[in-house]
């Protein structure tokens, strides 16, 4: 650990110790239930933070504190009532009784949010003008308003503080209201509110003024704002710094979370949580910045993965705490792994965005790559403990990330463990995904989960396809198929796949077929495939059109994740056209002619080109399973009930004798990596 000793060098904020210099810094989880509470999961989902070493974590990102600011969009919690105070004591004792620290993200959105959810408010901004992201209408907020949600701010920490919490974080970042009265890109007002510099600054002077005396000294106070807003007409970073010096004056703010980008509409939104495509700890420079002008601790969190990064970071005193958000999303204990010099074990965030994405949409937080994140509440397990009963002999065939997971979990259970992949490597579709100009970074999922196989003596076989005959030879107490699917480019004959006209998304980016120089690709999906496969040929100079039959393409892609295609594809001027569908490919001449029609209007038009490609997902590889299914005892099934409860299967503790048989990921049914993997250590965590 004596390399990463730097990691583990205590630090204040204000009179609080923090153990380490690893944060977990605020995100809207979309966990919070019973009106924005803390309830079981959001309080486990943090107790597996402390639990595996994090020093602070500092939760609910955008947490409301006033009634008209909805929280129910994003699940977040509620501190404009007094019925949190029990349930922050519940969040504080779990989180307190493993040495870690715990504060919470306060916040009125204005603008930024939803009108139409829960109460129907009237939003309200500054000035009144509309945010684009959330296509939010907002009223111009009046000056008893004002004052009354000053208040707010305050009644929501002395809540945080009688709770147990260690501090509140004043979110003046992300065009939240304070930050919103601080850009002139949306602050025009011309009263005390507006104009100069200390007018724009009021209304967060007030609500820390407020805070600060409702809470007193001792209680952490610290303030999240951006680097630099990326606008041409908003904040740059020279304003920033002296926004944070402003503020630093005071003697009010502990601490200054920092982050690049505004985010107020979809193009700055990706910045915020920089995806795989973006290089490491793209905004760095700007918390150096702020760190330059203040006298407090600066934390700083984005696109910073793993210890490496964070020493570097540390000892070259560009902030004093390393934000390590989506690291522990993916690994919540990669600090214990760190210090018990396990750091190859760490299962490292590859920068896919699911979890962030997901939240965008209104859905609960999730990992790709670890189920187990935010489902300790239903037992599922980060660490795999040994099986108290028997040793089974477990085949798993196929070795996508649905096999893998199947092949680690049964293996840390102590089962003797065979992988079979027909393939010359291991990976599946993460394989072809990761030959993507902007998705290289997927192949780290595969990476950890072959480590922790080859860690566990997992006996695997390559360039093997297995016939049922063989897996009787076997003789397998348990068998998992996980033989994944293959690509539905012949749902429609008129498309011509047997004829050869039409290839698909993973014939390009698997370079089984040389690129076009002038391409349709037809995306049912919307999802990664279609605009993967565009943004790859063209790298290789083809003239791509991109047609989806949807609203738009890319329309399945999350919010953080579909401006970095749109940018790439826009520079290299692929035309992105909607509502068209693939009627019928024929070929005339050398060239393939592609039968589009619209679906509102019936017309129909016509595209020449030299290559069609068609992402229509997949197909499941059902053959071995139909043969096997009936030499299993269970024929096959998984009992659903058990399944969803994360329970162990009935079958586990059956007198019947003979073969267990299972099936996950796309041999089944097309739908995700995570799936896959849920599916896997919620069937084999009780084997």
């Amino acid at each position: 650990m004596s390399q990463f000793d730097i990691l583990f060098q205590p630090l204040k904020i204000n009179n609080l110790t923090i153990r380490n210099r690893i944060v977990s810094t605020a995100h809207a989880e979309v966990y919070a239930t019973d009106g924005g509470m803390t309830t079981d999961r959001y309080v486990k989902y943090y107790e597996e933070k402390a639990k595996g070493g994090c020093g602070l974590c500092i939760c609910g990102g955008s947490s409301v504190v006033s009634i008209d600011s909805p929280q129910s969009w994003w699940s977040s919690v509620n501190l404009s009532t007094d019925r949190i105070i029990p349930h922050f004591q519940n969040l504080a004792d779990a989180v307190h009784k493993h040495g870690g620290k715990i504060m919470i993200q306060i916040t009125h959105m204005g603008r930024r949010s939803r009108w139409d959810g829960e109460n129907w408010p009237s939003l309200m901004s500054p000035s009144g003008i509309r945010e684009p992201v959330h296509r939010a209408t907002c009223k111009t907020i009046e000056e008893e308003e004002i004052w009354r949600i000053v208040g707010d701010f305050a009644k929501a920490a002395v809540r945080a503080k009688e709770g147990g919490l260690d501090g509140v974080e004043l979110s003046a970042v992300h065009q939240h209201m304070i930050d919103q009265f601080w850009s002139p890109r949306v602050n025009k007002r011309t009263d005390q509110w507006g104009g100069t510099f200390e007018n724009r600054m009021r209304f967060g002077m007030e609500v820390l003024k407020a805070v600060r005396e409702a809470v007193g000294p001792d209680f952490v106070v610290g303030m999240r704002i951006t680097g630099d807003e990326f606008h041409p007409d908003g904040l740059d970073h020279e304003e920033m710094k002296k926004i944070a010096a402003y503020y630093d004056a005071t003697n009010m703010v502990d601490y200054f979370g920092v982050v690049g980008s505004g985010c107020d509409t979809h193009n700055t939104l990706a910045n915020v949580i920089p995806n795989m495509s973006y290089p490491p700890e793209p905004f760095l420079h700007l918390a150096a910045g702020i760190k330059e002008v203040v006298s407090v601790p600066v934390i700083h969190a984005q696109n910073i993965k793993d210890p490496n990064q964070a020493k570097r970071i540390l000892e070259g005193g560009y902030v004093d705490f390393v934000g390590m958000t989506r690291a522990h999303i993916a690994d919540p204990h990669l600090i214990a792994k760190i210090k018990l010099d396990q750091t190859d074990q760490i299962r490292q965030c590859v920068g896919a965005n699911y979890c962030i994405d997901r939240q965008y949409m209104g859905l609960d937080v999730l990992c790709i790559q670890n189920a187990a994140t935010s489902r300790e509440y239903m037992g599922l397990p980060h660490i795999i403990e040994k099986t108290t009963g028997s040793v089974r002999k477990v085949v798993v065939v196929g070795g996508g990330p649905g096999g893998l997971e199947a092949a680690r979990v049964s293996a840390e259970r102590g089962h003797q463990v065979t992988l079979i992949e027909k393939g010359e490597e291991l990976g599946g579709q993460i394989t072809i995904a990761a030959k993507a100009p902007q998705r290289d970074q997927m192949a780290g999922i595969t990476r950890w989960l072959v480590m922790e196989l080859e860690r566990l003596g997992v006996e695997i076989i390559l360039n093997t396809t297995v016939s049922a005959e063989m897996v009787r030879e076997m003789q397998p107490d348990v068998c998992i198929l996980a033989t994944g699917g293959r690509p539905f480019i012949d749902q429609n004959p008129e498309w011509g796949a047997e004829e050869g006209l039409v290839v698909s998304s993973w014939d390009i980016l698997n370079g089984t077929v040389e690129p076009g120089k002038n391409v349709l690709i037809y995306d049912t999906i919307c999802e990664f495939s279609g605009m993967s496969a565009a943004d790859y040929l063209t790298s290789k100079g083809a003239l791509v059109e991109l047609v989806t039959d949807d609203i738009k393409p890319g329309v399945g892609i999350g919010g953080t994740t579909f401006p970095t295609y749109y940018r790439s594809l826009y520079e290299k001027e692929v035309i992105m056209t909607s509502d068209l569908m693939l009627e019928k490919v024929y070929r005339e001449g050398d060239n393939l002619v592609a039968v589009l029609e619209n679906e509102y209007t019936g017309q129909r038009e016509e595209r020449v080109v030299d290559q069609i490609v068609v992402e229509n997902g997949v197909r499941p590889n059902e053959e071995l399973y139909y043969e096997l299914k009936a030499d299993s005892v269970n024929k096959g099934q998984i009992d659903n009930e058990a399944l969803f409860a994360a329970a162990p299967q009935p079958v586990l503790s059956s007198s019947d004798k003979g073969m267990i048989l299972w099936r996950l990921g796309d041999c089944v049914s097309q739908r995700n990596v995570h799936a896959a993997i849920y599916d896997a250590l919620r069937l084999c965590k009780d084997l």
